[in-house]
């Protein structure tokens, strides 16, 4: 955004420079789609509905939509083909097509030539060209290492969280974008239902054509701002309507008391999957089942587990999901009689949390406590 402005500001596409100017746009889309297909790869809550939502928006594009939602899911349903493609397109071809891009990009600039001072010719200019090596490759290599610097403490202080494995049951669950998406996702809430074209992809897609023809259609050769109110104030108020999108996004959210019990509740829960001690899914299951099959009781309570669905919401192997929290430490905190009766009543946090009490015979029961005692 930042190269951006500064390029709309200064007039640097004028003069020959279309093709410049193209590049860069495609190098945009190609960011923009590294940020949507790596979002999905974490596969948790977050990543799986917030990327089912995107897709979904893919379905309203006329004639084709169905098709290329299939193709870009691997099926009618996300799932393990989803997010193999999804990691073959971030991490082969997206880059392939950035460095290819970037190549490109690199290469018109040397050919068109530095546009210079907004007073400049950007055809014919006055000032004489300088060597690229070394005060250029100079101060381009300290603004990269300040660059660099300033993700590095981002990354170290505000880490990218990872909650807990996708639940497609979940149906609490309030799938939001990161933050650069979020103005987007304010947009098509407004549009959405019948207007789900227009808002989705016929404006979306006008402005992309508006903003990829700025050299076309701004062919003055003046480049100073105040010169350009058109093309300057356009951006601005690009700039002002998409910042206060996303700050819209984030009030309805909290306005809401109960919309915004969710998003603290899954705030939550994301923190304590990150807190928690790693255990590999596969680890967990093979644990289970080593337990299970080391006494009859658990058997049966491992069978009762599953005929229950409590999988469904605490996970194979008790490990936890968005939907109900992990039960691999519960036999520290409650004796077997204990865990019985909190099976028969459970307390007011887990009745909030959708929990039900267990109707079971006392046999029954007993095994299924046991079960619970030795998850770990």
């Amino acid at each position: 955004m930042l190269h951006i402005g500064q390029t709309i500001l200064y007039g640097s596409y004028k003069g020959r420079r279309e093709l410049l100017w193209l590049s860069g746009c495609i190098l945009l889309a190609l960011m923009l789609g590294m940020a949507f297909t790596g979002y999905l790869l974490p596969w948790d809550e977050k990543a799986y509905f917030a990327t089912a939502v995107g897709t979904n928006l893919v379905a309203e594009v006329p004639f084709f939509g169905p098709i290329l939602q299939k193709l870009i899911r691997g099926g009618d349903q996300m799932g393990t083909l989803t997010i193999s493609r999804f990691y073959v397109l971030h991490v082969f071809i997206l880059p392939a097509m950035l460095i290819g891009f970037i190549a490109a990009h690199v290469f018109f600039f040397r050919k068109a030539g530095a546009a210079g001072p907004i007073k400049e010719d950007p055809i014919h200019p006055k000032l004489p060209t300088v060597p690229f090596y070394p005060r250029q490759v100079f101060v381009d290599a300290v603004f990269a290492i300040i660059l660099i610097g300033i993700l590095a403490v981002i990354a170290k202080t505000i880490p990218m969280g990872l909650g807990p494995a996708a639940n497609p049951a979940d149906t609490h669950f309030l799938p939001r974008p990161e933050w650069y998406y979020r103005p987007a996702f304010q947009w098509l809430k407004y549009l959405s239902g019948r207007w789900s074209l227009i808002g989705g992809i016929l404006l979306p897609g006008l402005l992309a054509l508006i903003f990829a023809g700025a050299p076309f259609l701004d062919r003055r050769l003046e480049r100073r701002p105040w010169r350009r109110p058109i093309s300057v104030g356009a951006f601005f108020l690009f700039l002002i309507a998409y910042t206060s999108l996303g700050i819209a996004s984030y009030r309805d959210d909290y306005r809401d008391p109960g919309m915004a019990a969710q998003m603290h509740q899954q705030d939550a829960d994301a923190r304590a999957f990150m807190q928690a001690p790693f255990v590999p899914e596969a680890a967990a299951a093979s644990v289970s089942a080593a337990l299970a099959s080391a006494d009859p009781k658990v058997l049966k309570g491992q069978a009762l587990f599953q005929a229950q669905s409590c999988n469904s919401c605490h996970g194979e192997g008790g490990i936890g999901t968005a939907a109900a929290g992990p039960l691999t430490s519960i036999g520290k905190k409650f004796t077997d009689p204990q865990l019985i009766a909190v099976l028969q009543a459970p307390n007011s946090t887990m009745t909030n949390g959708g929990m039900t009490a267990v109707a079971l015979k006392p046999d029954d029961l007993e095994a299924l406590a046991a079960y619970l005692e030795q998850l770990h």
